[in-house]
């Protein structure tokens, strides 16, 4: 086994950390859904202006639609309905636009007896948090074998050192923007949906998308997931969860081996609920379908925002049921989860591992959130060095950067759910989240910040 595995490209000297923003609390939205909810801070700016999800009850006419939507000053942008969505015999979701404010919209169609749910179409966004261009190494994946005074990392190394460097048997689904799949650490791990022919212009697995080799951008409607430097954040994330090692180049993840999916729906104006359940249930769809499964172990969701949506905890649910773990981020909120619900961390599904940070010296991040209840776990999120894409629109290169972040804490976790798959073929997601959740290394400064109290370990894995 090689042990040059923390040699290092171009340290870029800006770090970024990319998870939810969280705004004033003026709007409860409980009046809005059937389930009983955390209030979350939300105001008009976490929401598309003129726009609506509406979920009709089964069996409503198309006539009746039509008359209803003119009653709420409302017209058909899109009917989303996803193969998960087809399969349980669901008629899907309408997104709405309206010409009225988006929440008066709602208070109007909420009394109307052939409408099951109407919810705002949320945006979901990531923030920057800090510049600290100090550190260039990996001390996520620490051991303290390789690094005796380090004894926060993940304790990726020792499992390393005992050859558990995953499998390419396993694959993570990454739900945020693209990533650079071409990029030199990360080219060997790139996930392809085995369903497909690339470049034929032919849907060849039936999923109602042509040529997702790489996976499917949602923002855009399109296979291209990986649009430029702009999808850097995806790319960061990618890197912790699967940057190829032992190549004596670049970083390594917290896998040297495994594959990565794109289900990007975070652009340039973040994303939408109505992007996130297709990407959610997209890769429900490959894990389950009937030709050419997709071992789907976990999604990694560094992103949050806007309020509860019930359309989108009965996505995350489907990929419960499908054994699909969703491991999300707390928030950079610095706010209790237990007080103030961020989303989608707060929903109840038990496929959920919400992920807080901490930094190389075990402290919670300063701008981490936490909750005794509704935090599972800590893990690397301070100035984490991982994958980036740079260079301009025209030439894109290969490189690394520093950021930090609950978004750089959530891949960590990701990356161990691969790791314990690897290793323990056949484990179901509860059995993956048992895992992870157990050897968690009780830390003084997420005692009684998360249901566990301590930071990721996975040195047994």
């Amino acid at each position: 086994m090689k042990k040059n595995v923390l040699k290092f490209g171009l340290a870029l000297t800006f770090a970024v950390a990319l998870v939810a923003c969280q705004k004033p609390d003026i709007i409860n939205e409980d009046s809005l859904s059937k389930t009983s909810h955390s209030s979350a801070r939300t105001d008009a700016s976490d929401m598309v202006a003129n726009e609506v999800l509406i979920k009709f009850k089964n069996g409503t006419s198309e006539s009746k639609k039509a008359e209803i939507l003119e009653k709420i000053g409302g017209k058909l942008k899109e009917n989303i309905l996803t193969k998960m969505m087809e399969r349980f015999g669901d008629e899907g979701i309408d997104l709405i636009e309206v010409n009225i404010n988006a929440l008066e919209a709602i208070s109007k169609a909420k009394n109307i007896s052939e409408i099951e749910l109407a919810e705002p179409n949320y945006i979901y966004t990531h923030s920057d948090i800090s510049n600290d261009p100090s550190f260039s190494t990996l001390w996520g994946m620490q051991s303290t074998t390789s690094s005796p005074s380090n004894l926060y990392g993940s304790q990726a190394a020792a499992a390393w050192n005992a050859g558990h460097t995953g499998s390419s048997t396993v694959f993570i689904g990454i739900i945020d923007e693209g990533y650079m799949y071409t990029h030199v650490d990360l080219a060997g791990n790139a996930g392809k949906n085995p369903g497909e022919i690339a470049g034929n212009n032919i849907d060849d697995d039936g999923n109602g998308l042509k040529d997702d080799v790489y996976g499917w951008d949602f923002a855009g409607n399109d296979s291209s997931v990986f649009d430029g430097i702009g999808d850097d954040h995806g790319t960061h994330v990618a890197g912790t969860i699967g940057a190829v090692g032992g190549n004596g180049i670049g970083v390594a993840g917290v896998n040297w081996n495994v594959r990565l999916l794109s289900g990007k729906f975070l652009g340039s104006q973040g994303g939408t609920t109505a992007n996130a359940i297709k990407a959610v249930d997209y890769f429900t769809n490959l894990k389950t379908r009937a030709s050419n499964p997709v071992n789907i172990i976990a999604t990694n969701n560094s992103w949050g925002g806007g309020g509860f949506s019930q359309l989108l905890q009965d996505a995350i649910q489907r990929a419960d049921n499908a054994g699909i773990l969703f491991i999300c981020a707390a928030g950079n909120s610095t706010s209790n989860n237990d007080v103030v619900a961020n989303y989608p961390s707060n929903y109840p599904n038990n496929n959920i591992i919400a992920v807080a940070s901490i930094t190389s010296t075990g402290a919670i991040s300063s701008f981490s959130s936490y909750g005794a209840t509704k935090v599972d776990i800590g893990a690397p999120g301070s100035a984490v060095y991982s994958t980036v894409p740079a260079g301009n629109k025209r030439t894109v290169t290969s490189s690394y950067a520093s950021y930090s972040g609950t978004s750089m804490a959530t891949p960590h976790v990701a990356g161990a759910a691969a790791l314990y798959s690897s290793t323990h073929p056949g484990a179901t997601a509860s059995q993956i989240k048992a895992a992870i959740m157990s050897t968690a290394t009780p830390t003084p400064s997420l005692a009684g910040k998360c249901v566990t109290g301590g930071r990721l370990n996975v040195s047994t894995f």
